[in-house]
């Protein structure tokens, strides 16, 4: 007896973390909104009950738009844009801050919704999932529809999903019909509903490869469904090449994987203006320090423990350097990481001003797998 055909599920939150805000604000749907300011920018409420709110147009800074509303996006605002270019574009918008607790929240709670109806789940981050629904009974689309009402009654939130017969369609599928989109699409659909779009709509053609086809007259997928295996081979090497030809007529047989080990954790950020390790050393140790505790609580959240520690500059100029340390046996302590990471702090030159500070730890093992590692002696940090 033939297997049944596969019915592979990408489910992707729509303007996630705007979506959480519109919640706690409801008073703001409707409206552009952009996700990416600091506590100072939150909404205040008056006496009167009136609501007052930070515009784009009022910010100052190099922040960049964490996500923004359909509305928003609508003015040209979006994604990794800088916060001072999105208030050329839209200065009307209300600018909210980021509070990444209330998105891992609601992360939790509609994957929980999902995997009691479909518990071979494929974490993909914190608003998007890949689901197998080849061996749940009932008609697909019913199905899809079910699961979307699951996530709107644990959230309150809307999600787009596809569902195709493999991964790689399934995720342009979800982005086909948003927001709240649903779409199922068979391998006989593709002429029609996949060739059409951009190649850059295949998840795994960047900007880089998108602009080499472009440069050669492939702009749609369709375009580049047509062109030969060894042509593509001969301009993007035989791996990629032959990728791409696979990709264009939508073959792909990559399996959901339900469990997957993450190989580090980190955590970063970029300052609103650059700091020195000498003029500006009481504020970048309390930053530094607040890394290493934010990756220790990740750490233990997810009931681990890392060897090697790493830290990662970015200089005025937009250098980067990394630098990492393995210990003799791994640890969640925040107070170890962060003598290990002030150990490789030491190793990398201080004079330029600095953009960006991240704490990384890898070589991961279960928390039962290691006793805590000793601390570093104590050395004279450059903060």
């Amino acid at each position: 007896m033939s297997a049944p055909p596969r019915r592979i599920a990408h489910l992707d939150m729509d303007a996630f973390y705007a979506s959480v805000e519109l919640l706690r604000y409801p008073q703001l749907r409707g409206q552009a909104v952009v996700i990416g300011g600091r506590s100072i920018d939150a909404p205040r409420q008056l006496a009167d009950g009136a609501w007052v709110y930070t515009r784009l147009r009022d910010y100052t800074g190099r922040g960049v738009i964490t996500t923004a509303t359909y509305e928003a996006r609508a003015l040209g605002v979006g994604s990794a844009m800088g916060l001072m270019k999105a208030a050329r574009l839209a200065p009307d918008a209300v600018l909210l801050p980021v509070d990444f607790d209330a998105y891992r929240h609601y992360s939790r709670l509609f994957k929980a919704a999902v995997r009691a109806i479909a518990p071979r789940l494929e974490d993909r981050g914190i608003d998007e999932i890949y689901l197998d629904l080849t061996e749940i009974p009932g008609d697909t689309r019913a199905l899809a529809q079910h699961l979307k009402d699951a996530v709107r009654a644990a959230t309150g939130l809307s999600c787009s999903i596809g569902v195709t017969p493999n991964k790689l369609l399934a995720k342009i599928c979800s982005d086909l019909d948003k927001p709240d989109g649903l779409t199922v699409l068979g391998m006989d659909d593709i002429p029609a509903r996949i060739w059409p779009l951009p190649v850059r709509k295949i998840n795994g053609i960047g900007p880089k490869a998108s602009e080499k086809l472009s440069a050669l007259g492939i702009h749609t997928i369709g375009e580049l469904a047509a062109c030969a295996p060894l042509w593509l081979q001969g301009h993007f090497g035989r791996s990629y090449g032959a990728w791409l030809h696979e990709a264009a007529h939508g073959r792909d047989e990559r399996p959901v994987v339900t469990e997957s080990e993450p190989k580090s954790v980190s955590r970063e950020t970029t300052f609103e203006r650059d700091l020195h390790a000498r003029q500006d050393r009481a504020e970048l140790s309390a930053i530094f320090t607040r890394l290493c505790e934010r990756v220790a609580e990740d750490l233990a959240r997810k009931k681990l423990r890392g060897r090697t520690i790493g830290i990662k500059l970015r200089y005025d100029d937009f250098s980067t350097v990394t630098r990492d340390l393995t210990l003799p046996e791994a640890t969640a302590d925040a107070a170890v990481i962060r003598r290990a990471a002030g150990e490789c702090l030491r190793r990398v030159p201080l004079a330029r001003r600095l953009r960006l500070l991240g704490v990384r730890v890898g070589h991961l093992v279960g928390e039962d797998a290691d006793a805590h590692a000793a601390p570093p002696a104590q050395a004279d940090l450059p903060f």
